[in-house]
């Protein structure tokens, strides 16, 4: 929880710093917020999948969720104007470094044959997503309790101007990039 911040005050900024040659202490590059998303689309047959995915992610994050509707109406996908069709969380402060930790050294290494996550993934602004196949990979879901097996992607925004910059922050703060 805190030391995850204090980390990053202790070891992450000093080490940007140096590497980067930075003039002032405000360029460091910091993590903004992580953005939590999973896409239902079989939420619009039964609305009773959009509360079970809403409690899965509040017990992943800590937080509460929030529903996503559908901005416009397609014919082809059935699916109509305001209909919910995903629920998504935005961590910010301790609860995103507390779900940060997690996410590296508890979640990650359960993912069956897993050998890093891709470096290629930045935006070219500094912001890396990725997404994963399947919430079982979370402590907090029981295997028992789930009915489907759905994905989810995850969104870090930073505060970094390229994507070598947020790389390196990354890195620094433990994420398991594909060698």
């Amino acid at each position: 929880m805190a030391r995850m911040k204090e980390f990053y005050k202790e070891t992450v900024a000093p080490a940007l710093f140096k590497k980067f040659g930075y003039k002032s202490v405000m360029q460091i590059p910091k993590l903004d917020k992580i953005v939590v998303n999973v896409g239902c689309g079989e939420a619009k047959e039964n609305a009773k999948i959009i509360d079970n995915v809403m409690a899965e992610l509040a017990a992943i994050t800590g937080q509460k969720p929030v529903a996503c509707k559908s901005k416009k109406s397609v014919a082809n996908f059935k699916l109509r104007e305001g209909q919910v069709i995903g629920v998504k969380v935005t961590l910010r402060g301790e609860v995103m470094y507390e779900f940060l930790d997690r996410l590296f050294n508890v979640a990650l290494p359960r993912v069956r044959d897993f050998r890093g996550i891709n470096p290629n993934s930045f935006d070219g602004r500094g912001n890396y997503s990725f997404g994963l196949k399947e919430q079982l990979i979370f402590p907090e879901i029981e295997y028992d309790k789930i009915d489907a097996v759905r994905g989810m992607d995850i969104n870090f925004i930073t505060t970094a101007k390229t994507d070598e910059e947020a790389r390196e922050l990354l890195t620094l703060m433990g994420a398991p990039f594909e060698k």
